[in-house]
């Protein structure tokens, strides 16, 4: 049974997941490590966790220490936490790449005598960061991912997708490589493109009252999913590159096909085929 769980990184999916820990009914001890004292905090104030004096002596009295930092992060305290984490102790992460820390979880976990390493992703978020921005409710209606690179026998591990699912989320089991594959495109090419909408648009029009006037809805949302922190997408970058890339290189082609047919039937086509594709309101789910 889970009594103790650690969460490394106090941001907005960390405190998210503090919060969300005691909403669904979490009576143990929730301890809260960040680099930040500031955001520590604040996670604090908000009753998310209480603050550990060090990220080892925390996770080495818990039942479930949870990574919530940025991927790069994640991946430097796996190695940090090798020698700390026993046997029956479940390491888990909230990272948005899972082809490097999956790999890393096989090679330093899930053996005899170590830990184990649960590799997972909640497709949860905002355009802002923090723990003041985090909510208990973030997760309700989302995929909370597992990407584990073979079936783990483990009753913590067991328990945490329990938890999980109490947190209102749906659970779907991925390979890390489809799950990178998958992300590139229904979430990262998404952020890229509205970076590059949002950059462009200051570029050509800076502070122009009347533009900014005339922005509609669609405008808001693209420029809002624009203004996300470099900080975590970063290192996403770094992380699935090629994916990226690959999805970035799809959409510039297609972008240039649409260009090239702004006055031809195609156009009807290429819309024709855009209002096949729906993603269902969470509500709309069978």
């Amino acid at each position: 049974m889970i009594e103790r769980i650690t969460i490394v990184g106090t941001g907005l999916l960390g405190t998210s997941a503090g919060l969300a820990l005691r909403a669904a009914g979490f009576k143990g001890e929730i301890l809260g490590c960040n680099r930040g004292l500031e955001q520590l905090a604040t996670a604090a104030k908000m009753g998310a966790v209480t603050p550990a004096k060090s990220v080892e002596e925390a996770a080495a009295a818990s039942d479930v220490t949870v990574l919530a930092g940025p991927v790069l992060s994640i991946l430097d305290w796996m190695e940090r936490l090798v020698p700390v984490l026993k046997e029956g102790q479940l390491l888990t992460d909230v990272g948005s790449t899972k082809t490097e820390i999956t790999a890393a979880g096989e090679r330093l976990y899930n053996k005899t005598g170590r830990a184990t390493f649960l590799p997972g992703h909640p497709m949860a978020g905002k355009e802002v960061s923090g723990a003041v921005n985090a909510e208990a409710t973030l997760f309700d209606g989302a995929v909370w991912l597992f990407t584990p690179a073979h079936e783990i026998a483990n009753e913590v591990a067991a328990e945490w997708r329990e938890w999980v699912h109490r947190f209102g989320c749906r659970t779907l089991d991925l390979d890390a490589a489809r799950h990178d594959e998958i992300v590139a495109w229904v979430s990262h090419m998404p952020q890229f493109l509205s970076t590059a909408l949002s950059a462009l648009l200051q570029q050509h029009f800076g502070d122009a009252e009347d533009m900014r006037a005339i922005g509609g809805r669609a405008l808001r949302e693209m420029t809002r999913l624009g203004s996300s922190p470099y900080s975590m997408w970063r290192d996403i970058a770094h992380t699935n590159t090629d994916a990226v890339a690959k999805a970035i290189h799809g959409l510039e082609q297609e972008l240039t096909h649409l260009r090239e047919n702004l006055t031809t039937p195609e156009l009807r086509t290429m819309f024709e085929e855009a209002n096949q594709f729906r993603i269902p309101r969470p509500a709309e789910k069978k």
